[in-house]
């Protein structure tokens, strides 16, 4: 077979983009190896309130001064940082490994009442900034008011200790000092000092000291993984004891109405799950979006399982924006998991308009993360924020999406349709549809849907608190050994709820089963994005329009994307289900 024309050129641009996501090596800081006397960088990176963490500018936004020494430019390395809104500029220190400085000046701020307006507003505020040495962050404030709020404060003097441990550089300690108060029209020094001291500390665990034990490993944390075990113990035992026995008593039932001739059969009362056998195959209505969503949920599955387990196994807490890099790349990977699954359930769903469903599989995530972050990078720019994502990043991401996630999802949705597209039902499909009974209202597929999310949330909504908090203020998530534990019991929990919710929806003769099967599992994200408000009204102190539309934005995505997997994963479970019981059942 001949490869089809300008096949290579795309294999290459494929190629070249991902490799964008990949961190770049460089000498020095990148290597994490100095020579005596070898330049040591500072980096400055952003600036912004302590409150929103999100809210950040670029450090030199405030009218710091920088440093005599000669200016290296800085790039972004990984998409991620460049998504991540990571600004580092050059700080102009003049630092050296295990070349002690004594107290200097390095700059002098000349402040007018327009800087000294700016430093009040920010000291207000509470603005903090943040710096890197050798990747390891740094955290300081900028100043700070006196107890009637009346005259401000700010800190000149960076007293910098730098832990060694061989030629690698292990502990950064900034100590702010030198309290000056804010003047117009006067003459403000800033000075720093460096400090270097030999550390017993090693390379590996120098990010050590930035985790939390005591929080992330506190009892309750253990406690909430022990209750949903048993939660999931409960539920398992329930669902197999109670679809056990009546599927027994189902089964026998049947069997025993085989032996009847035709006229006790009809005047028997029939009812049951078996009466809706030439319907229960049906295709879904709206085939197309629901093949669509399908595949889009195993994708975000096989990516939440891929990144969990690549962070167990590394520590992507150290790289800036190696996690998104990761879920950014395994998402471009794994496009094919959504391709076979969408596009074989299309087809086996008598799908014909194949195209347009891999089209809309391939770009419904994309297109939901891409919009809102398109709408929040408004709100960014008009507030000059450094999480205003460059025109140059978008184009990658763009290019990502056609290049690499179209073509992977073509290959997916070309095998799925081949391999597994063949209808193969145990049951044959009425040609007219069965009117569906009346039945009471706690049985509506409205009702299931709306009940079927609560105890999934249940299961998670304590490793919900531990993951905001890491991501929304200032903690490094690094359990991922109780992530991947959550997930496996979401997983679990999820499956026996709709597997219930669908047995007694076909037990009142409602063949209706895949949407509500998909809908009650992924009924969760409602509970999760409730739970978002209850977590910013009463966990944190956030304000103002960019922060709290990057929050709730960014929440709805989330929520959005955990409801769409726990939705595909609550249906496959259902589907196996469905097939089982009738390929069991005797059908005249």
């Amino acid at each position: 077979m001949r490869p089809l024309p300008g096949a290579p050129g795309v294999a290459a641009a494929a190629a070249l983009l991902l490799l964008l996501l990949l961190p770049r090596a460089r000498a020095d800081e990148h290597e994490h190896t100095y020579q005596d006397k070898e330049e040591v960088v500072l980096w400055m990176n952003t600036v912004g309130p302590y409150h929103n963490r999100q809210e950040t500018y670029k450090y030199f936004s405030l009218p710091f001064c920088v440093g005599s020494k000669k200016s290296i430019s800085h790039y972004h390395e990984t998409l991620g940082e460049a998504l991540q809104g990571v600004e580092l500029e050059f700080s102009g220190l003049d630092i050296k490994f295990k070349d002690d400085v004594m107290p200097a000046t390095y700059c002098e701020i000349d402040l007018d009442k327009e800087k000294r307006d700016a430093f009040v507003y920010a000291i207000k505020n509470h603005y903090w900034y943040q710096m890197y040495i050798d990747d390891l962050p740094i955290w300081g404030i900028v100043g700070e008011a006196d107890e009637n709020g009346e005259d401000y404060y700010l800190w000149t003097y960076k007293k910098l200790e730098i832990g060694f441990n061989g030629n690698r550089i292990v502990d950064v300690n900034l100590t702010s000092e030198g309290k000056v108060k804010l003047v117009p029209n006067t003459k403000i020094q800033m000075s720093y000092s460096v400090k270097w001291k030999k550390s017993d500390v090693k390379f590996e665990d120098r990010f050590d000291k930035y985790l939390d034990p005591s929080f992330f490993q506190h009892r309750i944390h253990w406690f909430s993984i022990f209750n949903s075990f048993m939660m999931v113990i409960f539920l398992v035992g329930l669902v197999s004891m109670i679809l056990m026995r009546t599927l027994r008593k189902d089964y026998a039932r049947y069997s025993k109405e085989e032996e009847m001739d035709d006229m006790d059969r009809d005047l028997g009362d029939e009812y049951g799950w078996k009466q809706v056998h030439g319907d229960v195959f049906r295709p879904s209505s709206h085939p197309l979006i629901f093949s669509s969503l399908i595949g889009s949920g195993c994708q975000i599955f096989a990516v939440s399982l891929i990144v969990i387990i690549v962070a167990m196994i590394e520590d992507l807490y150290t790289e800036r924006g190696s996690m998104l890099s990761t879920a950014i790349f395994v998402y471009a990977a794994t496009s094919p998991v959504n391709g076979y699954f969408g596009g074989s359930l299309y087809a086996r769903q008598g799908g014909r308009r194949w195209i347009k469903q891999m089209f809309i599989g391939a770009f419904l995530i994309p297109a939901m993360v891409c919009g809102t972050a398109f709408f929040i990078n408004f709100i960014a720019i008009y507030y000059h924020a450094s999480r205003a994502i460059p025109f140059g990043t978008m184009v990658a991401v763009c290019c990502i999406c056609f290049f690499v996630i179209l073509p992977l999802n073509l290959v997916g949705t070309i095998l799925g349709r081949n391999l597994s597209g063949q209808p193969n039902f145990p049951c044959r499909v009425n040609a007219v549809p069965r009117p569906i009974p009346e039945k009471k209202w706690f049985m509506e597929p409205a009702v299931i849907v709306c009940l079927g999310g609560i105890l999934p949330f249940g299961s998670i909504f304590i490793e919900m608190y531990f993951i905001f908090t890491s991501f929304w203020a200032y903690k490094i998530y690094y359990v991922y050994g109780f992530m991947m534990l959550v997930l496996v019991i979401l997983c679990i929990v999820t499956v026996c709820v709709t597997i219930v919710c669908t047995y007694f929806l076909l037990n009142a003769e409602d063949y209706r089963w895949q949407w509500t099967s998909f809908l009650s599992a992924a009924s969760t994200a409602i509970y999760v994005y409730m739970y978002s408000f209850y977590y910013y009204f009463f966990k944190t102190k956030m304000y103002g329009l960019f922060q709290t539309s990057f929050y709730f934005g960014y929440m709805a995505v989330f929520s959005t994307a955990l409801g769409i997997m726990c939705g595909a994963i609550g249906y496959m479970g259902t589907s196996a289900f469905v097939r089982k019981i009738y390929t069991n059942v005797k059908i005249d």
